[in-house]
């Protein structure tokens, strides 16, 4: 089951029509930042230095951005700034294993007058092993915003393109002043699907993929042998160039990772396969389907990153009463595929391959959430955690730094009002690379409402969202039929005065969280956005957000009068 989002591509002509018209897309900022280049300290906290180990009333001292000192009744240096840490809770920051946060996709190249689709040069063919994903990554993107609020401080970010795109760096979500650099060129991403391909050349398909894969990879070994011979021994002509060939060098010494990116179990499967073929040190992201790719993953003792992005499931509540044998049957298949989906990490625990988490094709607003839904499903709390942390470092070989809260290492760290993975947990607090990030945190409603009735969502919502070009507003009414909701939002028309209207798709309510999807026609195209947020009875307080362009607060009140519509 392929569940990785692909946002579409927008030209910037019409997200600016879209920015200035529909108004919102605004900054998401935290209330403010400010860099931890003295001393300070989280005073009597619950701090989990790592997962599994916990200190109550723990003080946690800082300086210039590392840690200094964790324990209980620390003398603390006169200068030391205290942050009042009682009823707190701190864990490391939380590490993203493959990320697009800030990466656009560079721009396609123009076909040569003698361009052969059967033999396309590499630019052309999506073969671009020799990139950087720093070319074309934004530190200032809202989207690094986004996925700090969640919690994460450090992402190895990778970058886009076709079969072999270029090579991924790690980045801090720190400051603006700064690079934000930790390290480049860290592993060689690969995928299964092309760019070059899906118009119409070679290599076009999956299998055509793994040919040119081979076959790039046998020239690379050649290659590296000839560069050696020429540079040990006489009379050894010279070798050519080749920059496709010389960026899998470091792979060939295993000093750099393959980061194959796959959808699926057959993927998985093909990535192992080469793996096991060449011996190169593989990495599978987006991983979603377990059960039937267990046994590949040992034997090519490949790392693992999964992706938390779970599909839509509308048959958790459908009624099977009354439905033909064939619809019960499907509905039922269905239910169990979205379960298998559940378990996988904790069947990755239990076969005791360690894993990370990866942002790719994710959402900031669902991460915590569809994590809790693993938890439920088997996976323990302290491997969630370390699938967020130390998993996560020491796949990408930061470990010395980062994963965990020991004096010397980064003073990153996620700090909520409560156990990270309950449901009435708030990210209050996060220091990512020494800088200090504060958000706003609000009593959370109750899952239900009165004597344990669900919470009623049907009726008239008048909502508001604040941006740089103004507020904006408009209703969304939402009505139950059976057991989903339907509903209607309004907005302002990008295409001129007045309001437009589209339909809410996948409204969701788990709980007390709220999340549903809708479209907006610019210049021709429908644009999917976003929302998610908690609710109550009469109050919403949430988010919107566009792949590609970051999230914006969206708040709102139910009309008067408006319950059991």
């Amino acid at each position: 089951m392929n569940i990785r989002f692909k946002p579409k591509v927008f030209s910037s002509l019409i997200f600016m029509a879209l920015f200035v018209s529909l108004h919102t897309f605004g900054q998401s900022d935290p209330k403010g930042e400010r860099r931890v280049t003295g001393t300070y300290a989280i005073v009597n906290a619950t701090v989990t230095t790592s997962p599994g180990k916990t200190i109550n009333g723990a003080t946690i001292l800082i300086k210039n951005g590392l840690v200094e000192s964790i324990g209980n009744n620390l003398s603390l240096p006169p200068e030391a700034q205290i942050i009042p840490g009682d009823s707190l809770f701190v864990y490391p920051g939380f590490i993203d294993g493959a990320s697009g946060a800030g990466v656009s996709k560079p721009a396609d190249p123009e076909r040569p007058a003698d361009f052969d689709s059967s033999n396309p040069p590499d630019e052309i063919a999506g073969i671009t092993p020799w990139r950087s994903v720093l070319d074309n990554y934004d530190p200032k993107s809202s989207q690094i915003s986004d996925w700090r609020k969640v919690g994460f401080t450090i992402a190895q970010i990778i970058p886009e393109g076709g079969m072999l795109p270029g090579k991924s760096a790690i980045v801090t979500f720190g400051g603006k002043t700064s690079s934000n650099i930790l390290a480049n060129n860290t592993a060689m991403g690969a995928r299964f699907r092309n760019v070059g391909g899906g118009r119409g050349m070679y290599p076009g398909t999956q299998l055509g993929i793994m040919a040119k894969f081979r076959d790039l990879y046998k020239n690379a070994e050649l290659s590296a042998k000839h560069n050696r011979l020429f540079a040990s021994t006489s009379g050894v002509a010279r070798p050519e160039m080749n920059k496709t060939l010389e960026a899998f060098f470091p792979v060939l010494d295993k000093n750099m990772p393959i980061l194959f990116e796959v959808s699926n179990d057959l993927e998985i499967k093909r990535a192992t396969a080469l793996q096991r073929e060449f011996g190169f040190n593989l990495i599978l992201t987006g991983v979603t389907e377990i059960d039937y790719a267990l046994d590949d993953m040992k034997a090519s003792n490949a790392k693992v990153l999964i992706g938390f992005r779970l599909p839509n499931d509308k048959t958790a509540n459908a009624d099977l009463e009354g439905k033909t044998e064939e619809m019960q049957s499907r509905t039922l298949k269905i239910r169990e595929a979205y379960k298998s989906i559940l378990e996988g990490p904790s069947k990755l625990e239990a076969a005791g391959i360690p894993f990370g988490f990866t942002s790719m094709g994710g959402r900031s607003s669902e991460m915590l959430k569809n994590i809790r839904l693993m938890i439920e499903n088997g996976l323990s709390e302290d491997g969630a955690l370390a699938a967020l942390t130390i998993n996560n470092a020491n796949i990408m070989g930061i470990q010395k730094f980062a994963g965990t809260l020991e004096k010397g290492k980064l003073a990153n760290m996620v700090i909520s009002t409560a156990p990270i993975f309950s449901e009435e947990a708030q990210i209050q607090h996060v220091i990512a690379d020494g800088y200090l990030f504060d958000y706003d945190v609000s009593k959370k409603s109750k899952a239900n409402g009165e004597n344990g009735k669900t919470i009623d969502i049907a009726g008239v919502w008048e909502y508001t969202s604040d941006t740089p070009a103004g507020s904006s507003d408009g209703t969304m009414e939402i009505k139950k039929e059976g057991d989903s909701y339907k509903g209607t939002i309004t907005y302002d028309n990008p295409a001129g005065s007045g309001k437009a209207s589209s339909e809410m798709n996948n409204i969701t309510l788990s709980g007390n969280n709220l999340s549903f999807t809708f479209n907006v026609s610019a210049g021709g195209m429908a644009l999917e956005v976003t929302v998610a947020g908690d609710v109550s009875e009469d109050d919403f307080r949430g988010n919107m957000s566009l792949s590609d362009f970051g999230s914006f607060p969206l708040n709102a009140n139910k009309k008067p009068n408006q319950s059991n519509q």
